[in-house]
């Protein structure tokens, strides 16, 4: 993309060019200048499309770039779409880009001669470029015409099995479109869809969850065994597939888990009926109320993955991880999401108005939540009405005895608002305060009856409105508010307010016996002018009064009910006669008339002033759906809870060993070919030799327990692993020539062949090199390992070659590892990755320069491991002494070479018994690992006495992520759940290098392997020694020389994998500084990017 990137950059200059030429006519003076902007918008359109014709292609670049910026501008380039799709083979790769970006945007619209070039797509969805690939693979599911629904099918099903994840991205995306365009695809595409979620790339898992949303959102079998994975991929996703793969999760355990919720309600239930009953009916009831709050692994682990998500930069996905927190955490936990919800109010106003709507609904079922916030949501003059609204909404919900002095004088404020509405509002809103709080309803009636006074009228007349329902609560003690109100008939002119005015005096006319008849006469002059509203309540009145004083008010209802028969209204017409044949004697009316008096003047239910959010969390938040309070089309429904949770059994993944698969291949390999040897004798009697004492050593160091035990076990590592590599290289200089003629047999070999070799080198080469299998993938590499194992199938053949030249290209990059290492170690499977920092130089021999052609190898980098320069004596909590019932943990990361594994990062823990009693057998129980993670535990500790404390040592290879390790500590009574998450900087080790060295493996790292940021430095960090401490303190880096002094370098290997991690730190004027860092692993530079710098940027 980055040519269509540079399209859009250079428009610059263009730009004004091309609005010159609009702006000048070019056609003769006396045509008038309007025709001239037509004409030169048709000359312009020519002169692309004979750009586009010519046979340069720097022209048809130029007019590409041109084309895609009046795209860009929003203008119409429809028309030159047959010029545009005839360089849609052109060889030049920029312009094929630029291409594909137009087709993108016109295929729909152009079908006809897009199909003419269907051929052409097909063959680009062959190209060796991915975003060739891609492109051509969107184009073509652009073009929705149902005779290639076929041919879409094919190239979705192939882009889905594509090396690249980018490609099958953008597959994912197709499969929308071509479910939309023919529904009857629907099985296919399932299929696809079940392939495509076992993908690990977290480039595609957003994608892939967005077609199953769309396609088959009801097919939760599917997730699954894919549940675990996404949780685990959950924060390395683009933020847009975050929300995606939130909410569904949201919905996929609202089937699967239990209600946490039962807890709170049932144990209250419970306490209530226990006082009378007997200790073995309580335990029994105890057991019973304890079984349904066993929260299910899978979902703590969904809550926990997504909790780092609420420091999210993008509002959605805060506000995502927020209703999830809602809909499935236990209401303890719930609250955490409110601070975040509440940082979203700074956003602009139409992420405020969703997010006060969500909190809205919220703040009436927990209060409590959003309390600490009260002054978040005061209303400020510069907001919009919408906004005030809402704050005033959630105002009113929090509203309690404690705060409602402070609300009030704020409310106070809000009546004198310029906008009317939202002091009509603010009125409604202390109505609602008066019923909820019964302390305060006296202030609030006296208030409101103040506002009659006011001279705007709309605020006169909500409060009568509002003032008549607080009346209709207790009526008899305002018997003079209600002869207030009715002096204010004379004076205020909208309908609702006069109409709750007469309610209010017939409703209690007893009440005002000397009132009621002069408002009755006063009504009957004007009533052909009021609104039917108000005519309605005057015939009310009058039936009333007509009920209870007669003899005053008889002649005047007759005149009204006269008035209303010849009414215009057929409302009121209809009201006028039902009126009089109920309350008017005569020989026709029936049995009703003798219950007139308990019709009209029966008691009347108090209203109940309640928030308009009430019934909104029938919806899920968040959703549209919910803001709109009606369900939207596509809304996918929560299901409720389930009584039973369903087999969590369907959850768990076969994790199928490598080291089995490798024997395996190994056996049949030696079984086939026993005369062929890819190693001289003394070679396999040393790594024979060689494995004997790395097991003795192992199951020695398994049980030491004393930190002096632990070091000379380290040491005595060190000095084999030395003598070992010394060894080798003799061994491998009388060989050199016979292994360089063995890899041009296994080349020419058949497949199977060569996948057994294949198979015996991975065996024999144990260590954690860049050679070795790795679980771990990088989201950036564009040849990620995909599950299936036609992909591996289909590389075999040109990586093979591909990794032959590598090898011959750069032979010197091969350090030596801790068993042999023959140039057999050609990594068929993954491109060859860059150099592995280990103890030991590489040392060809000169036998082997001579094989090599005279390849020119006078360099030789001298990478080694050294020891940490700082070492953070920070700890971790692993177990609190009250969630442990005493038990304390904390862990802190040592920094120094891991002595149960090369590829494991040494953890030390520290445990404490904060009782008074004896904790027994403290051992490490149940591991719940991510796959490909690996840990080494410490010796069960048979007991540990009172106020005592020790320290133990484990290793955990964590695969170069910060995927969390969770497993359980158990004591002799006791289990409980714990984790470890390692910081980035952890998972590295530092390397000592030379500036020269380092410059070389930074040039191998660039493009797509380098991440980079400006950043401002505090001024105390500008000087070397601090900016060194700042660095190695937060990442586990060694230092490089450097001949400059504003140039800064680190390097390091990372622990499991030894890929390179380059770091610079270039000064530059006015305090700021340019944080360069070179991987391959480029999830973890970019993370490590993240960490480092609010490092130098803070104080």
């Amino acid at each position: 993309m980055s040519a269509s990137g540079l399209g859009y950059n250079e428009q610059g200059g263009e730009a004004a060019t091309e609005q010159g030429q609009e702006a000048t006519p070019t056609t003769a003076p006396s045509v008038p200048a309007a025709f001239g902007l037509f004409s030169s918008d048709t000359k312009k359109n020519e002169d692309l499309k004979q750009m586009l014709e010519s046979n340069k292609d720097s022209a048809k670049l130029d007019a590409m770039k041109r084309i895609v910026g009046m795209i860009a501008k929003g203008k119409n380039a429809s028309e030159l779409f047959p010029a545009v799709v005839k360089n849609v083979a052109s060889k030049n790769i920029e312009i094929k880009k630029l291409v594909y970006v137009y087709l993108m945007r016109y295929a729909e619209e152009q079908q006809d001669l897009a199909l003419l070039s269907i051929s052409t797509f097909q063959r680009a969805l062959k190209d060796p470029n991915q975003l060739i690939r891609a492109s051509a693979l969107r184009v073509l599911s652009s073009i929705r015409v149902p005779i290639i629904v076929p041919i879409m099918m094919l190239a979705i099903k192939e882009a889905s099995a594509d090396l690249s994840p980018y490609v099958r991205k953008n597959a994912a995306h197709a499969i929308q479109k071509l479910y939309s365009l023919d529904p009857e695809q629907k099985e296919m595409l399932i299929e696809v869809i079940e392939k495509l979620l076992k993908d690990k790339s977290t480039l595609v898992a957003g994608s892939v969850v967005m077609a199953f949303e769309e396609v088959c959102p009801d097919r939760i079998d599917l997730i699954h065994k894919n549940y675990r994975k996404l949780c685990n991929l959950l924060v390395d996703v683009e933020e847009w597939g975050q929300v995606v793969i939130i909410h569904m999760l949201t919905r996929y355990a609202r089937t699967q888990f239990v209600s946490p919720w039962k807890e709170d309600g049932v144990l209250e239930e419970e306490n209530e009926k226990d006082f009378y009953e007997s200790d073995e009916e309580q335990k029994e009831k105890d057991q019973k109320v304890k079984k349904p709050y066993a929260m299910d692994p899978d979902h703590r682990l969904l809550i926990r993955n997504t909790k780092p998500l609420l420091q999210s930069r993008n509002a959605a996905v805060v506000m995502a991880v927020a209703q999830l927190y809602w809909h499935l955490a236990p209401k303890s936990e719930a609250g955490i999401v409110s601070k975040s919800l509440v940082r979203l109010l700074r956003s602009n106003r139409e992420v405020q108005y969703i997010v006060l709507q969500n909190i809205a609904t919220m703040s009436i079922q927990r209060k409590g939540m959003f309390e600490p916030y009260l002054k978040s949501f005061y209303v400020r003059s510069t907001d919009p009405t919408m906004i005030k609204t809402s704050k005033l909404e959630i105002l009113t919900n929090l509203a309690n005895e404690a705060n409602i002095s402070t609300l009030l004088r704020e409310f106070q404020t809000y009546v004198k608002s310029q906008d009317k509405q939202f002091a009509a509002a603010t009125i409604q809103a202390i109505g609602r305060c008066a019923t909820n709080i019964s302390e305060v309803t006296d202030t609030c009636l006296n208030g409101l009856v103040c506002l009659l006074s006011n001279r705007d009228e709309i605020v006169v007349a909500e409060s009568v409105v509002v003032i008549k329902k607080l009346l209709q609560t207790q009526p008899a003690h305002h018997g003079e508010i209600i002869k207030h109100m009715a002096k204010l008939l004379d004076t205020i002119t909208v309908p609702v307010a006069r109409a709750s005015i007469l309610w209010l005096i017939g409703e209690y006319c007893e009440r005002v016996p000397k009132i009621a008849p002069d408002v009755l006469r006063k009504m009957a002059k004007s009533f052909t002018n009021e609104d039917d509203l108000v005519k309605l309540q005057i015939l009310n009145l009058g039936a009333k009064l007509y009920l209870t004083n007669s003899k005053q008010t008889k002649l005047l209802t007759q005149y009204i009910l006269n008035l209303g028969k010849y009414d215009q209204s057929y409302d009121i017409r209809d009201r006028t006669r039902f009126i009089r044949q109920l309350i008017v004697p005569n020989e026709k009316s029936g049995a009703l008339s003798k219950y007139a008096k308990k019709i009209f003047l029966a008691q009347k239910p108090a209203p109940l002033l309640e928030s308009p959010f009430k019934d909104r969390d029938r919806f899920q938040l968040g959703t549209l759906s919910h803001t709109l309070n009606t369900k939207a089309t596509g809304y996918l429904e929560l299901s409720n809870w389930p009584e039973v949770a369903p087999d969590p059994s369907v959850r768990n993944v076969e994790v199928i060993e490598l080291g089995k698969e490798w024997s395996v291949a190994l056996g049949k390999a030696k079984k086939e070919k026993p005369t062929e040897k890819f190693y001289s004798d003394a070679e396999e009697e040393e790594s024979a030799s060689t494995t004997d004492t790395e097991s003795e050593s192992t199951s020695e160091s398994e049980k030491e327990e004393n930190g002096k035990e632990e070091g000379s076990s380290m040491e005595n590592s060190e000095s084999s692993s030395e003598e070992l590599s010394d060894s080798e290289s003799e061994s491998k200089e009388g060989t050199a020539k016979k292994k360089f003629k063995t890899i041009e047999e296994s080349d020419s070999d058949d497949p199977e062949k060569k996948t057994k070799m294949i198979s015996k080198k991975k065996e024999s080469s144990g260590s954690s090199g860049s050679e070795s299998s790795s679980t771990e993938e990088s989201s950036s590499d564009s040849e990620s390992e995909s599950d299936s194992e036609s992909d591996v199938e289909s590389r075999k053949p040109k990586n093979a070659i591909a990794s032959k030249r590598k090898e011959m290209s750069v032979p010197e990059r091969k350090a030596s590892t801790k068993q042999d290492v023959s140039l057999l170690d050609l990594d068929d499977f993954n491109p060859v990755s860059t150099p592995v920092a280990v103890p030991t130089p590489a040392i060809l021999s000169p036998s082997l320069v001579a094989d090599l052609e005279g390849l020119s190898l006078s360099r030789s980098s001298v990478i080694d491991v050294s020891s940490p320069i700082f070492v953070p004596m920070k700890t971790h909590e692993l177990l609190h002494r009250m969630s442990g019932k005493g038990l304390a943990a904390h862990y802190h990361f040592s920094r120094q070479p891991c002595i149960y594994g090369n590829q494991m990062v040494s953890v030390q823990v520290t445990l404490t018994n904060t009782t008074d009693q004896k904790l027994e057998n403290i051992h490490v129980g149940e591991r719940k690992l991510p796959a490909g993670m690996k840990m080494h535990v410490f010796n069960p500790i048979e007991f540990l006495e009172p106020e005592e404390s020790i320290t133990v040592s484990m290793g955990i290879d964590f695969c170069d992520s910060t995927q969390t390790a969770s497993f359980q500590l158990c004591t002799k009574e006791d289990n409980f759940n714990v984790n470890i998450q390692p910081p980035i900087g952890e998972l590295l080790l530092p390397v000592t290098m030379s500036e020269k060295d380092f410059k070389t493996e930074q040039g191998m790292l660039t493009g797509m392997n380098e991440t980079s940021a400006t950043i401002t430095v505090a001024p105390q960090n500008s000087t070397r020694l601090v900016l060194l401490e700042k660095v190695v303190k937060a990442a586990n880096l060694g230092v490089v020389p450097s001949g400059q002094d504003n140039i800064h370098r680190f390097a390091a290997k990372t622990v499991h994998s030894g890929s390179l991690m380059l770091v610079t730190v270039e000064l530059k004027e006015g305090s700021t500084a340019q944080l360069i860092i070179n991987t391959e692993k480029t999830v973890i530079g970019s993370i490590l990017l993240r960490e480092l710098k609010p490092v130098l940027s803070q104080g």
